[in-house]
Formats: C-alpha cells, sequence, structure tokens
C-alpha cells in the first residue's frame, strides 16, 4: 500500500431512515458504508520478525479513541484497506484486567490469535502508548491473555518473546496427501516424524521435508488443497527443513495460507509456535528441549528470523517465539 497514495477512508456513518442505532455497539443492523462523522486513528506500520525495515511481515496497527468506535464490519474494512495478512486494533490504550484489549484481522475474516500480530502490537504500545521500558507488555486476545515479554539494547527493545499456549495434536495425515498437494514427489518427505494437526491457538499442519530443494519448489495444489481442509481442523500448512541459506540459522519454514488469501506469509509466528511444540514433541533434534533459530519469507523477497524456545515442564509443552520488530510508518486514519 502506498501510504503518500492510497485515497483516506470515509468514515462518516450514515443510519438507515428508522434504523439509528450507534454504530460503537457493532449490532448487525449497522451498514458500515454509510457514516456520518469522522473518526480519527492513529495508526502505525511495522515489520515484524524483521533484522531491517522492509523485511520480516508487515503488520498495520490501529491506536487511539476511536478505535472503540469500531464495529467489526468496520475493521474488517479497514483491514482490507490495508490488505497486509493481518491488521490489528487496539481497543483501549488503558489495560483492561492487565492486557489490552487487541483484535486481530486478516482481509477476509478476524483471527482468534496470531503471531507476529502479537508481537508488533506489543512493540507499539511499549514505543507509543506506555513510553516507557517495561518488561511484559500482555494482549487480550480471543484465545485469552497472551504476554509478550521484552528484551532492551541501550532502552529500546530490541527481542519481543510471546508466550504461546501449550500446543494441542490433532489428526495424523498420510505423506502421499500433502505430497500430491505440495506437487512434491512421497519420498522427498521426512518420513522419521509425523504429518500432523499441531495447535497453540490457531492450528496448521506441519510437514517435515529432507531438503531445502524440495522445499523451494513447493507449490500448493488448490483444488487438492481445499478439498482436503474440508476434512481437517487445520487450514493452513507449514513445511520445514533441516537445511538453510544461512549457515546461522537451524531450520527454513515455509507457511501457505490460502484459506486466508495469502498465498504464502513471509514470517508466521502462531505457525512456527506449533512447530517449536511439534519439534519438541518428536524430539526432532534429539532432544526435549530446542532454542533455534528459523528462516522464512526468503522465497518471497521477505526475508524473517524468528526464534524459536521450547521444553517440556510439569508434563506441558512450553513454547516461546521470539524475534525483532522495526518501525516503518506512522500517521492517521481520517
Amino acid at each position: 500500500m502506498g501510504i503518500g497514495e492510497a485515497e483516506p477512508l470515509d468514515l462518516r456513518y450514515q443510519a438507515e431512515p428508522g434504523n439509528e442505532k450507534s454504530f460503537c455497539g457493532g449490532g448487525q443492523d449497522a451498514h458500515p458504508d454509510h457514516f456520518t462523522r469522522e473518526i480519527i486513528m492513529n495508526f502505525y506500520i511495522v515489520d515484524v520478525f524483521a533484522e531491517s525495515k522492509y523485511a520480516g511481515n508487515q503488520l498495520a496497527v490501529f491506536c487511539g479513541a476511536g478505535v472503540a468506535e469500531l464495529s467489526e464490519a468496520q475493521m474488517l474494512m479497514i483491514a482490507r484497506e490495508i490488505n497486509y495478512s493481518e491488521t490489528t486494533f487496539v481497543r483501549s490504550t488503558e489495560p483492561q484486567n492487565g492486557g489490552y484489549d487487541v483484535r486481530i484481522f486478516t482481509p477476509k475474516k478476524e483471527l482468534p490469535f496470531a503471531g507476529h500480530p502479537t508481537l508488533g502490537t506489543a512493540f507499539v504500545l511499549q514505543q507509543e502508548i506506555i513510553n516507557k521500558p517495561v518488561e511484559q507488555v500482555i494482549l487480550n486476545l480471543a484465545v485469552g491473555q497472551i504476554p509478550v515479554t521484552l528484551n532492551y539494547q541501550n532502552e529500546a527493545a530490541a527481542v519481543l518473546w510471546m508466550q504461546q499456549n501449550s500446543p494441542t495434536f490433532g489428526q495424523v495425515l498420510s505423506a502421499e496427501t500433502l505430497a500430491n498437494i505440495l506437487n512434491l514427489e512421497v519420498n522427498e518427505i521426512d518420513d522419521r516424524f509425523r504429518i500432523q494437526e499441531v495447535s497453540t491457538g490457531v492450528p496448521f499442519i506441519i510437514v517435515p521435508l529432507k531438503t531445502l530443494a524440495s522445499l523451494k519448489k513447493a507449490q500448493v495444489k488448490l483444488d487438492e488443497y481445499f478439498e482436503l481442509i474440508e476434512t481437517t481442523e487445520a487450514k493452513d500448512i507449514l513445511i520445514f527443513c533441516p537445511e538453510t541459506y544461512s549457515d546461522i540459522n537451524d531450520l527454513n519454514v515455509r507457511v501457505f495460507a490460502n484459506s486466508l488469501g495469502i498465498p504464502e506469509d513471509p514470517a508466521t509466528g502462531s505457525a512456527n509456535g506449533c512447530l517449536a511444540g511439534y519439534l519438541v514433541n518428536y524430539a526432532y533434534f534429539g532432544k526435549d528441549a530446542i532454542d533455534v533459530k528459523v528462516e522464512q519469507g526468503y522465497e518471497i523477497d521477505r526475508p524473517s528470523l524468528l526464534l524459536l524456545q521450547s521444553q517440556t515442564k510439569d508434563g506441558q509443552i512450553e513454547v516461546l517465539v521470539g524475534g525483532k520488530v522495526v518501525m516503518v510508518a506512522k500517521g492517521e486514519f481520517v
């Protein structure tokens, strides 16, 4: 989106005759195409899981008093206008039950949880709303409270970590099915490990591959993909392999989220949280704890770096996903 070139979004609501209900309540009688007054909101654009600007995964964050007045339909309209993989809305700039109420939208629908929006929103809250170093920022999301821990360097937030829910493990799928969907040969899938649905809030199908060459050439056959996800809880696919572009990284990942209208995501914190739990559950590295670097987005020219830590503690798998966030732009929606 060209920030300087886009037409301003008209946020003036006009109620239908005989239906003058307030838009603030977000009721089904509201008509988001008609507005009677302007709603002013601040917005911030950040790159998440990025080592520098113009890398990682883009996120738009909306803050300010006007955000609380938006209905679900309006938030979806704005997410479509931005057209990033996700856009977040901070519903109150004062903590509620110890955390900040946040809603996450793709251009198609609202999500209960997503990884890079969680880190990016926590970064914006610390930088622009809290405006001082704090150890932790808690987001109130649909899946519950998600704490984000901030590490600082020279008083600037350097690396942010989010603790995700303990993973659950669902349906096991066949190598033949996923090889066909990904346009791969069956022997390109690492048969030492299962292909399985895993969730830390949003489920993903985790597919282990043997080589970077296989990962690079994978392409989703859409007809077969949409047929499969009619039978699965998870709708999106994470593929990974132990070969990387950079020698300092441990795994390479690609994430296909066609169900959300995202052919490929450049950096996916929720999916990588599922991967972290999977790696520990199946002792992928030969141990029940991991501390690894994951690269993603190289195939679509948005190189990203995600940090994964996970271990088994008191019978539960703990999952932490971390990375850097870079401020790119800020402004005002009118």
